[in-house]
């Protein structure tokens, strides 16, 4: 048992330090890439809305791939495949060759992934508003933007909130996934502690517990989200 508190400790001899690092990178994953995917998300759930074929074609083509292909493999093509042939690009012009840091790598294969699931709940919502709010908008004088963003956008959010929400906590538990090409998130840090201490129980025993509690804590925050999104609304 004095083991066991030895070695979840803070200091040179505990592996405390390390996974609350590990818990804080995982965390700022999660966070920095939401506000990509979503953005992206809708901006293919657009195309997909668009009256344009090709951008049409372009969003279908874009979330085939994407949904299709598993994770781990868009990571190492992100991670890998990509500053290949960015840097082959950029030799052939004679320029420097640039670096992709494992953090945002991760960030954009998660996003890109993220947003292809998401532009499905975002076009889904989007068969949900009735096409006379479109109509209402412009009978008072408003723009297109203005339609979308003041009358649109918010019905929008509101319809979309419980499928991004299942893609929120889906998204926590694949930043587990940016373990396999380094980053110092929650799983490694764990997985290096099991590693080196033998106690392969404890640390993964510890590592299900905080994504269990970062789960938990989205869910509460999800609530207070769905709530707040329903205010001013009007039961039958």
């Amino acid at each position: 048992m004095e083991q066991i508190f030895t070695l979840l400790s803070w200091g040179a001899e505990g592996w405390l330090d390390e996974i609350a690092y590990g818990t804080m990178i995982t965390v700022l994953l999660a966070l920095a890439t939401l506000p990509f995917g979503l953005l992206l998300g809708l901006l293919v759930a657009l195309a997909q809305e668009s009256r344009e074929q090709s951008l049409k074609l372009s969003a279908q083509i874009y979330t085939t791939i994407f949904r299709g292909l598993p994770e781990l493999l868009t990571l190492f093509i992100i991670y890998y495949g990509v500053p290949i042939a960015i840097n082959s690009a950029l030799s052939f012009m004679g320029l420097n060759p640039i670096d992709i840091n494992s953090f945002l790598a991760g960030m954009i294969a998660l996003g890109v992934v993220f947003s292809a699931y998401s532009s499905e709940v975002f076009s889904s919502a989007f068969k949900g508003i009735n096409q006379g709010q479109y109509e209402g908008g412009h009978a008072i004088g408003l723009s297109k933007f203005q339609t979308l963003y003041l009358v649109i956008l918010p019905q929008l959010i509101r319809l979309a909130l419980p499928g991004l929400s299942n893609l929120w906590l889906i998204l926590l538990k694949d930043t587990a996934l940016i373990s396999a090409i380094g980053l110092s998130d929650l799983l490694r840090q764990t997985s290096i502690a099991a590693r080196v201490s033998k106690e392969e129980f404890l640390f993964f025993g510890l590592a299900f517990l905080i994504y269990l509690c970062l789960s938990i804590i989205s869910s509460l925050g999800i609530g207070k989200v769905e709530t707040w999104s329903k205010r001013g609304a009007t039961g039958r």
